[in-house]
């Protein structure tokens, strides 16, 4: 199993002559110049990672992982934690929102049980994974142990690697886990120095009451279990989670096995600046999905540098977000693959 530093040692920038020459290619392509806009340089950048001018995704793969929260004792969900278990086992049956977009885009679903308190039986697609049944009550002291932190990651970065082996070529990081934009919200203003109220939304619809609760539980957090905001470890094991820890660790074993990976909305783009603070040539591989109707969202872009594919008002999580903008990515592979050129279609090229 690597370690987080075998890991990011691994992690390499994109190499610009690929960028080079993908951008190139678009231009001899039977099209204006730029006429696809932001589609063109995402298909520049999977050009890129692939290292060739005609990059195929065949394979797409969206990691679901799953865990609880002990913040949830403050009341900071509309939704009860039994909720969690429930929701993997929907997934598992193929019934929620990320199971019909995954199939309608072609893309394959592996929920990961990373700490939900539940014994589940085994079952399809389900990667049992279990570190602890949940983390502690993050108002109270850490979230998780050190050592407990790490095993996410590792099992994360073991996750991509196992993707590699299976032949995918681009991979989604969605998330399920009742408490998670709280813990996400916690990760934000550590990571940015942004405002708690700021980054803080209401996650699962909470009314004015409960997002009271939610941003007090935060600033209490903060205060008990004072976060390096220079430290993505550290962050994560005091007011982090199991699925986010996973999340984390995707994003830098994907990154080091040379595929592109896709962080749905603020949770999972959460884990994705975790790595991204932890290893910076993380982001080269990195694309998010769309823009999150959670306000914590925006913060964590700009921390990213990251420009969403799409924006849609979305803030289920799941996934579902990512399993939209793969099949966008897809088709912006196959414009330089597929598509001819000037030559190959005998039409004349824009006179310089």
């Amino acid at each position: 199993m690597n370690t987080l530093e075998e890991i990011c040692r691994q992690i390499k920038p994109v190499d610009a002559h690929w960028l080079t020459a993908a951008r190139l290619r678009h231009l001899s392509l039977t099209k204006p110049p730029g006429s696809l806009g932001h589609l063109e340089e995402i298909g520049v950048r999977i050009a890129a990672i692939a290292e060739t001018e005609t990059p195929s995704i065949q394979k797409k793969r969206i990691y679901v992982a799953a865990a609880d929260h002990g913040v949830t004792d403050e009341g900071v969900s509309a939704y009860p934690r039994e909720v969690t278990h429930q929701m993997v086992v929907n997934f598992l049956r193929g019934g929620a929102a990320i199971n019909v977009l995954a199939r309608h885009c072609g893309i394959e679903i592996e929920v990961v049980d990373a700490g939900v308190d539940h014994d589940f039986p085994d079952s399809p697609g389900l990667v049992s994974r279990k570190i602890i049944r949940g983390t502690h009550n993050m108002t109270e002291g850490a979230a998780m142990s050190l050592n407990h932190a790490l095993q996410s990651i590792s099992t994360g970065i073991d996750l991509a690697g196992i993707a590699k082996q299976d032949g995918i070529r681009l991979v989604g990081i969605g998330e399920m886990g009742i408490g998670n934009t709280t813990a996400a919200s916690a990760i934000t203003a550590s990571l940015t120095g942004a405002e708690i109220d700021v980054v803080t939304g209401r996650g699962t619809g909470v009314d004015d009451e409960m997002l009271g609760r939610k941003r007090r539980a935060i600033r209490t957090a903060l205060k008990v279990n004072q976060p390096s905001g220079r430290d993505p470890i550290d962050i994560l094991r005091k007011v982090g989670g199991l699925e986010i820890g996973v999340l984390m660790g995707i994003a830098l074993g994907c990154a080091a096995a040379r595929i592109g990976v896709v962080a749905d909305g603020f949770i999972s783009t959460a884990a994705a600046a975790l790595a991204v603070a932890a290893c910076a040539d993380t982001r080269d591989y990195l694309f998010i999905a769309h823009l999150s109707a959670e306000p914590g969202h925006r913060a964590l872009l700009e921390f990213i540098g990251g420009r969403p594919i799409l924006d849609l008002g979305m803030r289920l999580g799941e996934g579902t977000g990512a399993a939209l903008a793969m099949h966008l990515i897809e088709a912006s592979s196959r414009i330089l693959s597929e598509m001819a050129t000037f030559q190959e279609a005998g039409v004349t090229n824009k006179e310089v």
